[in-house]
């Protein structure tokens, strides 16, 4: 469930003053595309990334600045400076930024982003821009979730961004738009909408909490996916042992996968400490739509585990050949960590193949 806006909102229900700073729109080459969000507080940056270096430093900076006076802008940076400028950025583009110094006022739109992530359910985070002054606006937020048929608390307005929308949830890239509908009571030069999709990351499932599992629940969250690891050993599967688990299941391999939900979002990796274990779980998934289901073990033991599955009738040739057996990309690996890594690799090739299939299907 981890995403940037979960963790703003566990921050503002500690009371926290933030900034939320999200850039709303691109032009040349710039370090980051439109979408990129970053939250700050008065000691500095405090989760996310607006691409680093001087456009980080210059949108903290303001960042900190509208914190302190309470007013949100709009920062606009060009990043056109010349070779020899020391002290700017010469990407050659610009940076349009949305600086929210009080994202307390929409906690009711970032709460019902965080449920829907939850119930692994996509969105849209939209973002009404009412233009003041030269940088400073006033904003309204609401949420959106995918399969919505209609958008409360917006009245008239809703029809008019609805199907835009869904078209961002479609195409899964953000939308700035500019209105002319009053959507605001008090006057603004301008007023625009960002339509921003916001979808639940890959659910990486780790049957087998050790050392193996261990090391690819650290790297799963470093490499953006929701991490849920399953073992019946409570010794193993813990938070001390696992602190970068979004999720920890301790029960029978039997019980813990007899109705565990798996998607075509779900990323199933067997690493239990025994065959019988692994082929415990394999049986349960082995006809899921899951993404990726790979399972640790020698030729051997897969010829033999193959052999059995397509004997005893529980999967067809088809289904066991889309097991990841040995799992893992062929880099040679000889330590934990090493095999952890071939793993997590092959999860990013699987999960970059799914994505581009999917933008193809659009």
């Amino acid at each position: 469930m981890r995403n940037i806006y979960v963790h703003l909102l566990n921050l503002l229900d500690k009371g926290k003053p933030i900034a939320l700073a999200t850039i709303i729109e691109t032009r040349g080459s710039t370090p980051q595309v439109a979408g990129a969000t970053a939250i700050f507080s008065a000691e500095g940056i405090v989760e996310g990334t607006l691409g680093g270096g001087l456009l980080e430093a210059k949108s903290q900076k303001k960042a900190l600045n509208a914190l302190k006076k309470r007013e949100s802008i709009l920062s606009q940076l060009s990043l056109k400076a010349d070779i020899s400028s020391a002290e700017e950025a010469i990407c050659g583009g610009e940076v349009k930024t949305l600086i929210d110094s009080k994202p307390e006022e929409h906690k009711d739109a970032f709460r019902s982003l965080s449920h829907s992530l939850i119930e692994r359910k996509p969105g849209v985070l939209a973002t009404f821009i009412n233009r003041i002054s030269e940088d400073k606006v006033s904003l309204l937020r609401c949420w959106i979730e995918g399969k919505a048929k209609s958008i409360a608390g917006l009245g008239k307005h809703a029809g008019f961004f609805f199907k835009e929308a869904k078209k961002v949830i479609a195409e899964g890239k953000p939308l700035l738009l500019k209105i002319k509908e009053k959507i605001f009571e008090e006057k603004g030069e301008e007023t625009s909408l960002f339509l921003e999709p916001v979808f639940p990351l890959a659910h990486l499932v780790i049957a087998g909490a050790g050392h193996i599992g261990q090391a690819l629940a650290h790297l799963g969250s470093l490499l953006s996916f929701e991490v849920t690891v399953i073992d019946d050993r409570a010794e193993f599967a813990n938070k001390e042992r696992l602190p970068d688990a979004d999720r920890i299941i301790v029960a029978d391999f039997e019980k813990a996968f007899k109705n565990f939900s798996i998607t075509p979002d779900t990323y199933l990796v067997i690493v239990t400490r025994g065959h019988s274990h692994d082929a415990t779980v394999l049986r349960r998934c082995i006809a899921s739509k899951a993404a990726y289901v790979g399972m640790i073990g020698s030729a051997r033991k897969i010829r033999l585990m193959r052999k059995k599955f397509l004997e005893e009738g529980w999967a067809t040739p088809a289904q066991f050949d889309r097991v990841h057996a040995p799992i893992g990309l062929p880099i040679q690996s000889k330590t934990v960590e090493e095999i952890a890594v071939s793993i997590a690799s092959q999860l990013v090739l699987v999960r970059s193949r799914a994505r581009e299939k999917a933008k193809g299907l659009r």
